[in-house]
């Protein structure tokens, strides 16, 4: 019997040896990805330790981490083994934020100022209750079909669906939650965010403050060909600039995300591989750029920075869930980590569906709504300006005029004009195993 368990220990150690042999330079990653997760999914959306291990960061090699929360101080911290200790921290109004060992801050003081109102309307533009509406177009019966066959159940982890809302003419005609979430949690979008910092500079060139097609000026790029590099370009992910964007390795986005205390430097270092305006490439380090130091620029306060998200857009139609965590710097992650309930991200979906009018305000020129829903010359029809686009049919059950702010896992919001449609799926997978073609065209077909 001795032998027997001196053999299992052996095997034991011999794998866990290996794991981190294999591992060991990704754990800085491993515990960085795990601390925050567990942060902010503690501490921004409310959920359970439990819940959060369970799902976000049940998958290889997260699941290594040992994670201990510390409710007082509203910190996590994670280790594998012992190894590579990382810490992250709740800050109110601010979210989640990573600490990095070389910087010297554990505090980040100056917080946004938001102006919530409570607007006596019903829902989208108020907090009532939604006018009860019957479509006779609708086949509600399809449309709840649809709907659930995004969803596992039993216990399968498959499509791992969390939320699915679908608003049609203003009005909510689909609404399903996952065990464990519902209408008011926080979801985050991932990439999806990418969208919301598209917005901003929709708002400020509205605002007269600037001008997308005019150069960036960071002094960097003063003396090559960086340079010419334009506002348009960063938002159309045509710069030319060298990014490596891949989730499950050590790449420029994970090094960014897990590694970065200012995210804005990591593209601003990056050299030409191609030319400006006529190489794409998806990069969450131009977004990070264009929400950091290059938004930054434009105002002479922090304060002013922090608040103009919320009080010039994000408050002003009603997405009091909103939060856009920010870096050690204080700058916002606008690539990756927004925050809402499914909810408020449809309001999102519906801003854009009205071309950037909401209750009574012209927020952005509708022509900039054109302008995100144009191509990008060299993306094959796929990506405007920060927002995903259908108009080459890459799903080919879907109408065309389709376009989607897309996050990381799954995560969609699908405003597709022509069928007065905003379509939301939160989620922990994405194409090809949850099948998005089949999803969204199921549901387009239950309206007549």
């Amino acid at each position: 019997m001795k032998k027997l368990f001196k053999v299992g220990f052996l095997v034991v150690l011999v794998v866990i040896v290996t794991a981190l042999f294999f591992n060991y330079k990704r754990l800085n990653i491993i515990t960085g990805f795990a601390a925050k997760s567990l942060a902010s999914g503690v501490f921004v959306a409310n959920r359970t330790q439990a819940s959060v291990e369970s799902s976000d960061n049940d998958f290889s090699p997260i699941d290594l981490a040992d994670n201990k929360i510390d409710l007082e101080n509203q910190t996590v911290t994670s280790s594998v083994f012992g190894l590579m200790e990382r810490k992250a921290k709740f800050f109110n109004g601010l979210g989640a934020v990573l600490l990095n060992d070389n910087d010297s801050r554990s505090e980040i003081p100056i917080t946004p100022q938001r102006k919530k109102r409570t607007v006596n309307l019903p829902f989208p533009y108020g907090v009532l209750p939604q006018k009860d509406t019957v479509f006779n177009n609708i086949d509600y019966q399809a449309l709840e079909k649809a709907i659930n066959a995004a969803f596992d159940f039993s216990g399968v982890k498959d499509k791992r669906t969390r939320a699915v809302l679908v608003l049609y003419k203003d009005q909510i005609i689909g609404e399903q939650y996952a065990n464990g979430f519902d209408r008011d949690t926080r979801l985050l979008g991932w990439s999806m965010t990418k969208s919301i910092t598209a917005t901003m500079y929709g708002i400020l060139e509205k605002k007269g403050l600037i001008r997308l097609d005019s150069k960036t000026g960071l002094k960097e790029w003063a003396q090559d060909q960086r340079s010419q590099i334009t506002y348009s370009d960063l938002l159309h992910m045509n710069s030319g600039l060298e990014w490596d964007e891949d989730y499950y390795s050590m790449s420029d986005v994970t090094k960014m995300l897990y590694l970065s205390s200012n995210m804005s430097d990591i593209q601003k270092e990056k050299p030409l591989v191609g030319e400006p305006n006529k190489t794409w490439n998806y990069s969450s380090g131009t977004t990070n750029l264009l929400a950091g130091e290059l938004m930054r620029q434009q105002f002479k306060s922090q304060q002013a920075y922090l608040n103009f998200w919320y009080q010039e857009f994000l408050d002003k139609i009603g997405m009091h869930s909103a939060l856009i965590e920010v870096d050690q710097k204080g700058y916002f992650i606008g690539s990756s980590y927004g925050w809402a309930t499914a909810r408020d991200w449809a309001k999102f979906g519906l801003f854009y569906l009205h071309r950037g009018y909401w209750n009574g305000e012209q927020i952005i020129d509708s022509t900039f709504v054109d302008y995100i829903t144009t191509p990008t010359q060299t993306s094959e029809g796929r990506y405007g300006g920060h927002f995903w686009l259908n108009k080459s049919g890459y799903y080919p059950d879907v109408p065309k005029d389709m376009f989607s702010a897309n996050g990381f896992q799954g995560q969609k919001v699908a405003i597709i004009p022509s069928k007065s449609l905003v379509i939301v799926r939160f989620g922990l997978t994405e194409d090809p195993k949850f099948g998005f073609n089949e999803f969204l065209k199921s549901i387009v077909e239950s309206i007549n």
